[in-house]
């Protein structure tokens, strides 16, 4: 004879299981006060290979694969979602327990980075490899752009002190500072050396604003400034053509001030 329940076709309850979370984010099955196992299960301790080194992780046999991942993760430096593990040659997923797909103490598993990420990590090192030499270059006009600044304050003390400087002198210079230009619009930059090309473009252009300024100021000097002065600059020649820009002939009526520049070798 068949059971009432069987009858009926009504089941017989089941007990409904109660689960808590452990230190670490993981849900276990709640265990009462007078439970013998107060922890979750016995721990284990694992082998995971991974490229030409080996690691041992200690942890609770209910474990499941991702929490391998997270202390995995101390260990290779490869983030939980950037790591495949396997297990008897076969991939496992996230969710799956240890015990249950057989992982046992000394046993050995895989770790193999996701190779999605790994082509993102090469993306992310390429970018950062062309950011630095970006910033380099940057740095070396840069380096080129401060002699050229002295040059104009030099320029600027002498127009403001009323003495009367060679045309030829801000033309040379304005040259050189377009040059400059010419050698950062040619540097291919992104992310923080874009903005360091971006910043220095600014300041050239405004020492050229400056140098035009200059020009006009000494073009057309004060009426109370007395005899002018005449400013040449021996110009040494220049590797990129710029052996044509010569000093001007001096004047016999005029006091000459003679500065030597330091040369150029790349310009």
């Amino acid at each position: 004879m068949k059971s009432a329940a069987h009858s009926t076709g009504v089941s017989p309850p089941t007990e409904e299981i109660e689960w808590e979370m452990r230190p670490g984010g993981m849900f276990v099955q709640r265990r009462e006060a007078g439970d013998d196992d107060q922890s979750n299960g016995p721990m284990i301790n694992i082998s995971v290979a991974h490229a030409s080194s080996h690691h041992e992780v200690y942890l609770p046999v209910q474990s499941t694969f991702w929490d391998v991942k997270k202390l995995l993760a101390h260990k290779t430096g490869l983030k939980p979602e950037q790591q495949r593990l396997f297990f008897r040659g076969k991939e496992k997923e996230n969710e799956e327990n240890l015990y249950m797909e057989g992982v046992k103490d000394k046993s050995k598993l895989l770790l193999l980075e996701d190779a999605a990420s790994k082509e993102s990590n090469l993306e992310e090192l390429r970018k950062h490899n062309e950011m630095l030499k970006a910033s380099e270059a940057v740095a070396a006009v840069r380096s080129e752009v401060d002699k050229l600044c002295e040059r104009v304050l030099a320029l600027e003390v002498a127009v403001d002190g009323g003495t009367k400087v060679s045309d030829k002198e801000f033309i040379v210079s304005t040259e050189l500072l377009m040059r400059k230009l010419l050698e950062l619009d040619g540097i291919k930059a992104e992310g923080e050396a874009k903005l360091q090309r971006k910043a220095e473009v600014r300041r050239v252009q405004n020492i050229v604003d400056t140098l035009d300024s200059l020009k006009a100021r000494n073009s057309n000097p004060p009426s109370n400034i007395g005899k002018a002065v005449s400013v040449t600059t021996q110009w040494e020649t220049f590797g990129s053509g710029m052996g044509s820009l010569n000093a001007p002939t001096s004047s016999s009526s005029s006091a000459h001030l003679t500065q030597d520049w330091e040369r150029y070798d790349q310009l």
